[in-house]
């Protein structure tokens, strides 16, 4: 017999998606917050970035060659989005051997080791951000001052988490967070930056409104209660919003497709999880920030989500007792 019937499983007909096209998507969204990390941080911010994407891409590459014997997958750009979000997530003075071992961390042990692309239960950066925060405290809470504050290198500061939990007067300005001109993590500053990234995913179709919203307005009413209850300038919605790894977590961190939910029900649970553990862990926890915690956290719980709000199969009779 020549011809054979092959069936193949759904889609049958190709939506023209490709993992490539996605992840490039999400590094093109990346842009323009890199851009302002440069500007804010200088050269340290570009060799950061560029020796995080190399260590993630060579790890990922090692293991696939060497233990998995496979052929290596380090063009679909997924390794490289990690490589950026990791480095996004560490001070822009963090010694590039600190920062190998993070990216080991990340691409081995958040990734690779569950299977590789899309088998992952945590996200790889945030896993190795977590990682290097635990065992590397000093390293990874020296904040430097802008370049555009302070020309001299080596002067620190803290961060603006840092200042509601331990000098509420030395908080910065509104426009000073919302265009990242303060001290953080190099991708984290420009609340303009990543808005512009995540209008672009949007509108490309990457990623939809329903994780990153439903963080936004979570944090944000949680706030505003609380600034309701007491009306001091740590409780202000806007510093909670405008301040820390906030919206790079919930634009870039929380939206990754493996370990997110599947329906829309279930991505605003997840939301809304991260919003509500973010700020139970800024305002009573130890750690000032605690987005990358509460993200790690719903990822373990995206697996139960997506099984309690399991869609109705088509032609299913459910079973009233």
């Amino acid at each position: 017999m020549t011809n054979k019937l092959v069936v193949s499983p759904s889609p049958h007909v190709h939506s023209g998606d490709t993992i490539a096209k996605n992840m490039y998507g999400v590094l093109i969204a990346l842009v323009p917050a890199f851009l302002v990390s440069v500007y804010v941080f200088g050269l340290n911010a570009l060799i950061i970035t560029v020796a995080s994407v190399v260590f993630c891409v060579i790890t990922e590459y090692v293991v696939q060659r060497f233990m998995f014997k496979k052929e290596p997958t380090i063009l679909d750009g997924s390794a490289i989005i990690t490589g950026v979000l990791l480095a996004f997530n560490v001070p822009s003075n963090l010694p590039i051997w600190i920062l190998a071992i993070g990216a080991i961390a990340a691409i081995g042990i958040g990734k690779m080791s569950f299977g590789g692309l899309g088998n992952n239960i945590f996200n790889p950066a945030l896993l190795g951000r977590v990682f290097l925060l635990i065992s590397f405290p000093a390293q990874m809470t020296s904040w430097p001052l802008p370049s555009t504050v302070s020309p001299i290198d080596g002067v620190t500061a803290a961060t603006v988490l840092e200042n509601i939990k331990y000098n509420p007067s030395a908080l910065p300005s509104i426009s000073d967070m919302f265009f990242g001109l303060e001290s953080g993590s190099i991708g984290e500053m420009s609340v303009m930056a990543l808005l512009l990234g995540l209008i672009y995913m949007l509108w490309k179709k990457i990623i939809t409104w329903h994780i990153p919203v439903s963080i936004i307005v979570s944090v944000a009413l949680f706030a505003a209660g609380m600034y309701w209850i007491d009306p001091s300038p740590v409780n202000n919605p806007l510093i909670h919003l405008f301040s820390g790894g906030l919206m790079l977590g919930a634009i870039f961190m929380a939206t990754d497709y493996a370990t997110s939910p599947l329906s829309h029900r279930g991505m605003i649970i997840y939301g809304v999880g991260i919003g509500v553990i973010t700020m139970c862990i800024r305002l009573w926890g130890a750690y000032p920030e605690g987005v990358s915690f509460a993200i790690l956290l719903m990822n373990a719980f995206t697996p139960l989500i997506n099984n309690y709000v399991k869609p109705k199969r088509f032609g299913e009779v459910i079973n009233h007792g």
